[in-house]
């Protein structure tokens, strides 16, 4: 026979639900709460850095595809260097201190010279993508 009353099994099963239903409601409003903390936060030095380090694998490419020429890599340069022009803004934290500053100025020379004499052949591309990769190499292991 059966010695539980036919109504404690019907309390634990609501219990239960109870207790699964608020579980799933703390999950989807700790999700809720974290993407709206994470919205509030300030993406601009992760999409810089983002968009520099495309434009460097597409000058990467460019090597791996033979086409190197000035007209090719030009583009990706460019870019590289317009980007360089908001790294004190990007990370307005690192903008007083002097290594950032110099790591930054590094940078914008070096794409500076790149465009005004850009790379003819994929040797030049290899190289001038070397250097560039030194400059963020440098930073990135001072602030990373």
């Amino acid at each position: 026979m059966n010695t539980q009353p036919s109504g404690s099994r019907s309390h634990a099963s609501r219990y239960l639900f109870l207790f699964l239903l608020g579980l799933v409601v703390g999950v989807v409003a700790t999700v809720m709460a974290m993407r709206a903390i994470d919205a509030r936060k300030d993406h601009f030095h992760e999409s810089v850095m983002h968009v520099q380090g495309w434009h460097l694998n597409q000058l990467k490419k460019k090597v791996e595809q033979n086409r190197c020429a000035a007209t090719d890599v030009l583009p990706n340069l460019k870019a590289l260097r317009i980007m360089a022009d908001d790294l004190e803004p990007a990370f307005p934290d690192l903008a007083d201190d002097q290594r950032f500053a110099q790591h930054a100025s590094r940078m914008r020379a070096r794409l500076d010279a790149a465009v005004a004499s850009p790379p003819l052949n994929c040797a030049g591309v290899s190289t001038t993508v070397a250097d560039i990769g030194e400059s963020c190499k440098g930073c990135h292991q001072d602030f990373r």
